[in-house]
């Protein structure tokens, strides 16, 4: 039977089984003693064993066998969780993940690569390697089994019947297989009885095998005497029979379990995830279908072709001015809106399908660098684009692995600076406008402005009469390529890449990064990305003949101000006055190369803010605000910082999306 139709189906439950593996083991941790833990973790191993089997993925199945053999000893109560166990619970998904990806790489699980793991988790129990099984000799029960037949085949045991193991290979030429298949299965019940048989009986009528099946029977009579019944029928080439001994899961030993006291003396607990939760709030259910992004992109499209089409008539409008025609062009409107609305929501995914990796990288980095900290995550819930939310692990994951190893400080120093012995790592997400913000904040020691002054000195960007630069300029120096201020470089950090990565990554993304810390007190990173990178609400300016889109979201206000109120101060900046804040101002003109005669009596100034930070762009024109496709500018124009994007506007004609970072920095 073909499998690969269901492969997709088996990788995206896979994965939904393994991140809970990782969910309910972290949990699991925290309190050992927990029942109900350890039978949603079984529940997950079981099913991912069955599914994986079904696929024919043997060594995920013979791994997630192991494990969920453990799991029975606990849950059965004959097993304590400790430390030890926990860890190699972990690795075992670690690895149930690296066949995953090798899967979803080659469509098959490759070689097996953990035995080792299944013997540490065996030998958790005390039992011996299981040994593959030869035509005469005992052999330990089959992965292939379910409880119910290994229940069967203990109570047959105690009852003092034999256990056997018979795979049937047909004559290749056999015409009626299912047929064949029935006089074997009449013919051994005569002998015993069959409780289990590969494929299912149901396959097997439907002549849904190739040549070869297996059954498994109980009975008093020896295996050559049901061998050779089975071998009289005609059209039977081989039958291979193997006997099957009782394996019992026991507890561990007298010095394994003088071990585990030991263990229990140390703390389980090195890293504590915690998830804010609104409190009196009834769970629902969630009722999704999947849907391949690439089909839900051919519908954005569509959508965006209908959103020019729909400037393009908004415009021809205002040559004809006809009534119906005017309600005719609103009715389009608010069809398109919200038609632009459904789409968006279509594509719009909670936080939490990136947030859900992170409490198991936290463990085990917890460990490796042997501090204590709490991760509370809270804002799973927030939505914001599917593509944008595949491009945000790796930015957090820097984040987040800067914040165990720069912000937080070992325990014994923690308790000396008198903070409490565990720290605390904070990761949110919220919506913010237009924008989603996600936070990652620390309790740690801060960030030393000085020391990376000196980092600044020692690599020539910074000279020794330039040090009257202000906190925030000192911090952007840490976002430079190859900048560290670690002093020894490890396998976490010390090269200077993470947040190069992320201010990168963010800034693709059309975000910005802010930066708050105080020394001793802590550290704060904030990321505000756009909703989406499809359509966007936009602010069409001009600049001579040429028209540029500056995106809502980044705009705080539109002022006028007369020529008078340009001020100019040291090193020749021009600044303004609004509401006692000073503002700097810039020209869009000089900005984007055109040297023309702006000498006006009053300026159109666009205020764009970038975090906390205002900057003022004098235009020429506005031509108004309007829903625009961001359309990228292709490989070979973007290196081009000062533009995101373009867009087709309703005649036809292009016009540049202005990066309001960009702005606002140069």
């Amino acid at each position: 039977m073909d499998m690969s139709q269901y492969l997709g189906m088996f990788i995206e439950e896979a994965r939904d089984h393994i991140q809970s593996l990782n969910d309910n083991m972290l949990k699991l941790e925290e309190n050992p003693d927990n029942l109900q833990l350890i039978n949603e973790i079984f529940r997950s191993a079981h099913t991912l064993k069955g599914m994986a089997g079904t696929m024919g993925f043997v060594n995920m199945q013979k791994l997630t066998h192991a494990m969920e053999n453990v799991l029975a000893a606990a849950r059965d109560g004959k097993l304590k969780i400790n430390s030890n166990i926990m860890d190699v619970l972990f690795k075992t998904v670690d690895a149930l993940e690296e066949y995953l990806d090798v899967i979803v790489a080659t469509g098959s699980e490759g070689t097996e690569q953990n035995i080792g793991l299944v013997n540490s988790l065996n030998s958790i129990l005390g039992k011996p390697q299981e040994q593959t099984g030869v035509e005469g000799k005992k052999v330990s029960i089959s992965l292939e089994y379910d409880e119910f037949v290994m229940r069967a085949i203990e109570r047959a045991h105690s009852q003092g019947f034999n256990v056997y193991k018979l795979d049937v290979e047909l004559d290749p030429n056999c015409l009626l297989k299912s047929a064949r298949a029935y006089l074997v299965f009449k013919a051994v019940e005569e002998l015993g009885e069959i409780i289990h048989s590969k494929p299912p009986v149901q396959d097997i009528e439907d002549e849904k095998f190739d040549f070869e099946f297996s059954i498994t029977i109980v009975s008093k009579e020896p295996l050559e005497k049901i061998r050779e019944r089975i071998l009289s029928i005609s059209e039977i080439r081989e039958v291979k029979g193997t006997e099957i001994k009782e394996t019992k899961d026991v507890t561990a030993t007298e010095s394994q379990q003088e071990v585990t006291k030991g263990q229990e003396a140390q703390s389980t607990e090195t890293v504590k995830v915690v998830r804010e939760q609104k409190q009196a709030v009834t769970k629902k259910t969630s009722q999704t279908v999947r849907v391949d992004i690439e089909r839900l992109d051919v519908l954005m499209n569509l959508v965006s072709e209908l959103i020019i089409i729909k400037s393009r008539i908004e415009g021809l409008a205002k040559r004809y001015n006809g009534r119906q025609f005017e309600e005719s062009i609103e009715y389009l409107e608010r069809i398109t809106t919200s038609l632009h609305d459904a789409v968006m929501k279509v594509r719009m995914v909670p936080v939490e399908r990136v947030f859900s990796r992170f409490p198991r990288m936290m463990r085990d980095l917890a460990r490796e660098l042997g501090k204590e900290f709490e991760l509370v995550m809270s804002g799973e819930d927030t939505e914001i684009d599917r593509t944008i939310v595949d491009e945000l692990g790796d930015p957090l994951i820097h984040l987040l692995r800067n914040a165990a190893d720069h912000g937080i400080e070992d325990p014994e120093e923690r308790v000396r600076n008198g903070k409490p012995r565990s720290g605390l790592i904070k990761l949110s997400a919220y919506h913010d406008g237009n924008n989603v913000v996600i936070e990652v904040e620390d309790d740690g020691k801060g960030i030393d402005i000085e020391k990376v002054k000196k980092k600044a000195i020692e690599k020539g960007l910074l000279k020794e009469d330039q040090l009257d630069l202000s906190d925030q300029e000192v911090i952007d120096f840490l976002f430079l390529p190859s900048f560290s201020t670690k002093d020894k470089v490890t396998n976490l950090s010390g090269r200077g890449v993470g947040l190069d990565v992320v201010k990168t990554k963010i800034e693709q993304l059309g975000g910005m990064i802010e930066v708050n810390t105080e020394k001793g007190k802590g550290t704060r990173f904030v990321i505000r990305l756009p909703l989406t990178l499809a359509i966007i609400q936009a602010l069409l300016v001009t600049v001579a003949d040429e028209i540029y889109a500056i995106p809502i979201a980044s705009i705080k206000e539109i002022i006028d101000i007369a020529k008078e109120d340009i001020k100019t101060v040291q090193k020749g900046r021009e600044i303004i006055m609004l509401r006692n804040q000073v503002i700097p101002i810039k020209y869009l003109h000089k900005i984007v190369g055109r040297d023309i005669d702006l000498d006006k009596k009053k300026y159109t100034v666009v205020i764009v803010k970038r975090g906390e930070k205002l900057t003022g762009i004098i235009v020429d024109k506005l031509l108004g605000q309007q829903d625009i496709v961001i359309k990228s500018l292709g490989k070979y124009l973007e290196g081009i910082k000062l533009v995101s994007g373009a867009t087709i506007l309703g005649d036809g004609s292009v016009a540049m999306i202005l990066d309001p970072n960009v702005l606002a920095a140069v």
